[in-house]
C-alpha cells in the first residue's frame, strides 16, 4: 500500500482496480465482469486511467503518444498524479459514495511500478504525492493480470499500433512485470495476481471466483 496510505473506507461500495502489464487484457475482463455484477443487479461504473474525466482524459493524450522520451520521469509522473486527482474527485469517489461499485483500468499502483520500479522514480516521493492527491482512497481489491512481457507486448502488436508506452523496449517491460509481481507478492490483503496466460475465459472465472471469496460473502 504504501507508506502513509489509508485503508479502505468501510461505508462505501468497492473499488476494483485491474493492473499488469501491456496485454493483459485487463479491458476485456473488467468488461465481463461488469456484465457479471450487473447481472446480480449490482450498480457498477467502469473507467480507465489515465482518463476517466473530461480533464484526465486530455492529460493521457500527453502521456501515451509521442516519443518515449517526451517527458522526464517525475514530470511523468505528476501528470499521472494530476489526471488521478481528477479522476478521483470528480468520479470515482463520488460513484462510490453513492453506492456504485467502480472497476478501474489501472489506478496508484501503475505509477508505483511504471514510473518507480521501471524508469526510477523514488517511491517515497510517489507516495507524497498520492497522500495529497487521493485522500485516503486506495483500492479494496486489486486484480494484477500476470503476463510475460514480451507475449503481452505481441498482444498488443497484433491489437494494432504501438503507443509511447509500448515503445519503451523489453527491459522497462520486464522491470514492470517484475514489480507487478513482487507488488502482489508483498500485498497479498488487497492484491491477487491472475494467470492471464489463459482463455478469457478461464480468467474471467478466476476473476469472479476472487470477487466472490472477497467482496460478496454476504450477498451469494
Amino acid at each position: 500500500m504504501g507508506a502513509g496510505l489509508l485503508s479502505p473506507t468501510a461505508r462505501r461500495a468497492p473499488f476494483i482496480t485491474f493492473e499488469g502489464g501491456e496485454g493483459g487484457g485487463k479491458t476485456t475482463q473488467i468488461a465481463r465482469l461488469a456484465e457479471t455484477l450487473r447481472a446480480r443487479n449490482i450498480a457498477v461504473e467502469t473507467t480507465r486511467e489515465p482518463g476517466g474525466t473530461d480533464g484526465a482524459e486530455l492529460i493521457r493524450d500527453l502521456l501515451v503518444h509521442g516519443p518515449t522520451d517526451r517527458w522526464l520521469p517525475l514530470t511523468e509522473t505528476m501528470l499521472h498524479v494530476a489526471a488521478r486527482h481528477e479522476h478521483v474527485a470528480r468520479r470515482i469517489r463520488p460513484a462510490l459514495e453513492q453506492g456504485r461499485w467502480v472497476l478501474c483500468d489501472r489506478f496508484l499502483d501503475s505509477t508505483r511500478i511504471y514510473q518507480g520500479v521501471a524508469a526510477g522514480v523514488a517511491m517515497e516521493t510517489i507516495d507524497a504525492l498520492h497522500r495529497l492527491a487521493l485522500d485516503g482512497l486506495v483500492p479494496d481489491l486489486t486484480l494484477i493480470l500476470d503476463l510475460a512481457s514480451e507475449a503481452g507486448l505481441s498482444r498488443r502488436a497484433r491489437a494494432g499500433g504501438a503507443e509511447r508506452y509500448e515503445r519503451m523496449g523489453a527491459a522497462f517491460h520486464q522491470r514492470v512485470r517484475d514489480g507487478f509481481r513482487a507488488l502482489a507478492e508483498s500485498q497479498p490483503e488487497r492484491c491477487v495476481l491472475i494467470d492471464a496466460n489463459r482463455s478469457k475465459e478461464q480468467v474471467a472465472a478466476d476473476i469472479w471466483l476472487t470477487v466472490r471469496t472477497r467482496l460478496l460473502r454476504d450477498r451469494t
